[in-house]
C-alpha cells in the first residue's frame, strides 16, 4: 500500500485520513499533531465534535491556549460552510505560515441527509487547497461510522493513518469527480407532510419569495432571527433563479422532524463543484449568493441533473 516513513511534504497541501479505535487511540494520533505543530511553529486549529475537542484539549494541557478550538458540530454543522467559514478562514489569519488542522467533519451522529455534503466536503478539500500550505488530519472512529464510510474516507483522502502507520491510499478518486458521484438525488418529502408550493418569476419576485418563507417560518414556530435567516437564504436562491435563468422557479417549503425545510428548483445548473463552499474573490461576486445561504442554514443539499438545479435548505426548529 506504500507505506511511508516520514511526513509527505512533496506537495504543499497534504490531507490525511486517520483511522482511530476509542478515546486513547484518538489522542494517540491527534495530541502529538498538535504538538509537533506548535513545536514548528505553525498555527494550529483543532475543529472536532465537542466530546473529542474536550479530549484533546484536557489532554493538551496549557499548550491548548496556543490552538484555535472550534466544536465541529456548530462551527461544522452544516458541512458546506467548513471550507470557507473554518478551514480558509484560518488559513487566512496566518498569511505567509504553513498551518496544521483537525478537522473531523464525519461523525456517528451525522444522519444520512448530511452525510452525501459531508463526503463531497472532504472531497472537495483536496481540489480547495492544493498548493496551500497547510496539513489537514481527518479522524474516522472506526468504532462507530459504517464500513462504507471509512472505504468512503479511502477514496477522499490521499494518504491515510491507522496504527502509528502512514501509507497512500490505494483507493483515492479525482475530488471533482467523486463529489459529482455524491450529487445524488434528493428524497421526496414524506408522504405525511404538508408541502406549501409557490411558482415565482419576474413578474412575482423575489420580495414575494421572502414573504411566503416569512410566514411558513414563523407558522413552524422558528424564533425570529432564524426565521430571519431562512427567509434570507431562500432570497439569495431565489435572485440567483431570476438572474441566471429564464423560466420560473418553484419554490416548496415543509417541516420534517426537527427542521424546517425550503426547496427551490430551476432551470439552472453549478458548474464550479465550490461554488458556495468558499468565499468569492473580491473583484468577482459569483457564487457570493450561495456563498451566504451556506453560512445562514444548518444544511445545504444541491442536486444538479440535465434539466435543472435544485437548493435545499435546511433549518433546525430550534437552535439547537
Amino acid at each position: 500500500m506504500g507505506e511511508l516513513t516520514a511526513p509527505v511534504r512533496d506537495e504543499p497541501f497534504v490531507h490525511e485520513g486517520f483511522f482511530y479505535t476509542g478515546g486513547a487511540d484518538y489522542l494517540a494520533g491527534t495530541v502529538p499533531f498538535v504538538l509537533d505543530g506548535l513545536a514548528a511553529g505553525e498555527p494550529v486549529a483543532v475543529a472536532v465534535p465537542g466530546e473529542n475537542l474536550g479530549r484533546i484539549t484536557d489532554a493538551l494541557g496549557s499548550a491548548a491556549d496556543g490552538v484555535r478550538l472550534l466544536d465541529m458540530t456548530v462551527a461544522g454543522r452544516n458541512p458546506g460552510r467548513i471550507i470557507g467559514s473554518v478551514l480558509t478562514s484560518f488559513m487566512d489569519d496566518h498569511p505567509g505560515r504553513r498551518v496544521r488542522i483537525i478537522g473531523e467533519p464525519i461523525w456517528a451522529g451525522r444522519t444520512d441527509t448530511e452525510y452525501p455534503a459531508c463526503v463531497q466536503h472532504e472531497a472537495l478539500i483536496n481540489a480547495a487547497f492544493a498548493g496551500r500550505d497547510a496539513t489537514i488530519l481527518c479522524p474516522y472512529d472506526t468504532r462507530r461510522l459504517p464500513p462504507a464510510a471509512l472505504l468512503d474516507a479511502t477514496e477522499t483522502h490521499p494518504i491515510l493513518v491507522e496504527g502509528g502507520e502512514r501509507f497512500y491510499s490505494p483507493g483515492y478518486v479525482d475530488p471533482v469527480r467523486l463529489a459529482a458521484r455524491h450529487d445524488v438525488p434528493l428524497a421526496e418529502p414524506p408522504e405525511f407532510c404538508d408541502v406549501d408550493v409557490m411558482v415565482f418569476d419576474e413578474h412575482v419576485g423575489a420580495r414575494a419569495v421572502r414573504r411566503f418563507v416569512h410566514e411558513r417560518a414563523q407558522r413552524a414556530g422558528l424564533d425570529p432571527g432564524r426565521v430571519a435567516d431562512v427567509r434570507a437564504a431562500a432570497h439569495e436562491v431565489a435572485v440567483n433563479t431570476l438572474v441566471h435563468t429564464r423560466r420560473p422557479g418553484i419554490l416548496s417549503v415543509w417541516t420534517e422532524g426537527t427542521h424546517l425545510v425550503c426547496e427551490i428548483q430551476d432551470s439552472g445548473t453549478l458548474t464550479d463543484p465550490l461554488a458556495g463552499r468558499r468565499a468569492p474573490e473580491p473583484c468577482d461576486g459569483a457564487g457570493s449568493g450561495l456563498f451566504r445561504v451556506h453560512g445562514l442554514c444548518d444544511l445545504v443539499r444541491t442536486h444538479v441533473t440535465g434539466h435543472g438545479l435544485t437548493v435545499r435548505m435546511h433549518m433546525r426548529l430550534t437552535n439547537w
